[in-house]
């Protein structure tokens, strides 16, 4: 009878619950802010990076409920090392228990958070926290453009990383926001954006010029034209292989497709041209000069070349004036000099000076990773008292650029954000969620070294 009951009989699985974790929070011992992007790593080299709250999900159920070295490292936040050099804490995990470890600031800029990607606060969740927020559909993406459009801020982005296969977006991707979309200037920092996205919700293409290879953006410009309209306007390159460029030329918005079409073609590389020629290029920037005279800067960081701030000047090549640019910068208290890589410039009101925040070529923690802070009274220089900003170590964090107009005018603080990738770095292992994305930081040029350097 046995034997014609075993098909029927149901047998129990053997569940196993998973125990909550331990909650780790990284916070600035100098304000008690949450600080992302800090790295946590055991002696068996298991890895875990604090999200957008500080927060780490600690589940390693091999390590519950037993003192464990923690070494850490955070671009810039730290803790000081023992008598043997290590830099890292002793913690007792122990599931459903929290831990606040405290990481001292290095330089002056604060980070705030990441403000692309998914998982902005994954750590946060796995402990049952920040469970209203959802993330958006990409997973990191390139340098990022501004330009105020209509009552919106319009953004871009360049080479654009999805989940659904290696191969993402080539052709630029872009959102709109309010003008002012921080609603906060202290960490956890939230960003929703309205990507311009297709049928599936995920964000698009949205300036794909003939030819092959990607169509990178750049120096987006908002400028009216002849007949009072509004034109939105960029440079476009069309690479191929790595980094090499073929074509440039310009395109315009369409407001009615949602998209940027191709305006005008610049220049073709051939055997008679085989180099481009100076273009509007990095970033625009609105001048008005001692005559009180509209032009637009590009550059980065430093202004390159100039026309007048008129739709029909900026697409016409005979109407553009070169500009010589710095090439080294004085270091504030020193007899060093540092080469700029990439960056922008914008006029502060609180400094009453131009002020520039731009990559170092050639930084000693980092090739690519080395962010400063100068100043001129004009913005087409000198430029003077470079002060170091930032550190990403043995990590790139590349085209910064400033966010003049989404803080109060005459604000002591200054926000800018940049893209933190392991591109150009050495041999570094790639920062999960974090990499290929863009990060913001806050100066505060009401303390110290800002405020001493008047001095």
């Amino acid at each position: 009878m046995i034997r014609y009951l075993l098909p029927f009989l149901v047998i129990a699985p053997a569940f196993t619950y998973a125990e909550p974790p331990f909650r780790i929070e990284i916070v600035d011992a100098e304000n008690g802010w949450p600080v992302p992007l800090v790295q946590l790593e055991t002696n068996h080299h298991v890895q875990f990076v604090s999200d957008n709250a500080g927060v780490i999900a600690f589940d390693l159920p091999e390590l519950m409920n037993t003192k464990t070295w923690f070494s850490i490292s955070g671009h810039g936040y730290g803790v000081k090392p023992d008598g043997f050099g290590y830099m890292g804490v002793r913690l007792t995990p122990q599931p459903g228990k929290k831990h606040v470890i405290e990481v001292e600031r290095q330089l002056p800029a604060k980070r705030l958070g990441r403000v692309t990607g998914t998982g902005l606060f994954a750590e946060s969740q796995k402990c049952g926290e920040h469970l209203d927020w959802t993330d958006q559909n990409i997973l990191g993406c390139d340098s990022v453009q501004n330009a105020t459009w209509g009552d919106r801020q319009f953004w871009l982005w360049g080479d654009t990383t999805l989940a659904g296969y290696p191969l993402g977006r080539y052709h630029t991707t872009g959102a709109t926001t309010s003008p002012r979309p921080f609603l906060k200037l202290v960490p956890p920092i939230e960003l929703r954006y309205d990507y311009f996205t297709d049928s599936d919700n995920i964000p698009r293409n949205i300036a794909q010029m003939p030819g092959q290879g990607p169509t990178w953006l750049f120096g987006l410009v908002n400028l009216t034209d002849q007949h009072g309209r509004e034109r939105l306007g960029a440079t476009y390159s069309k690479i191929e292989g790595m980094l090499t460029e073929y074509e440039k030329g310009f395109c315009c918005w369409n407001q009615e497709t949602q998209q940027f079409d191709h305006f005008k073609t610049i220049w073709k590389k051939d055997a008679e041209h085989p180099i481009a020629p100076l273009m509007p290029h990095g970033h625009a920037i609105h001048y008005t000069d001692p005559d009180n005279q509209n032009w637009i800067l590009f550059g980065a960081p430093f202004p390159r070349l100039r026309c007048r701030a008129t739709f029909e000047d900026w697409g016409s090549p005979e109407k553009w004036e070169a500009i010589d640019a710095n090439v080294s910068i004085e270091v504030h208290a020193s007899n060093q000099t540092i080469t700029p890589h990439r960056g922008t410039i914008a006029w502060n009101e609180y400094r009453n000076k131009w002020i520039t925040i731009f990559t170092q070529k050639g930084g000693k923690q980092s090739e690519l990773g080395e962010v400063w802070y100068a100043e001129a009274e004009s913005p087409f220089g000198p430029w003077r008292n470079a002060i170091p900003i930032v550190t990403h170590d043995n990590y790139t964090f590349y085209n910064p650029q400033i966010h003049n107009d989404m803080v109060t005018k005459g604000s002591p603080v200054l926000l800018f954000e940049g893209t933190y990738t392991a591109t150009f770095a050495k041999n570094t292992p790639r920062t999960p969620r974090y990499d290929y994305n863009q990060i913001l930081y806050r100066l505060d040029l009401d303390k110290p070294p800002f405020s001493e350097m008047d001095r």
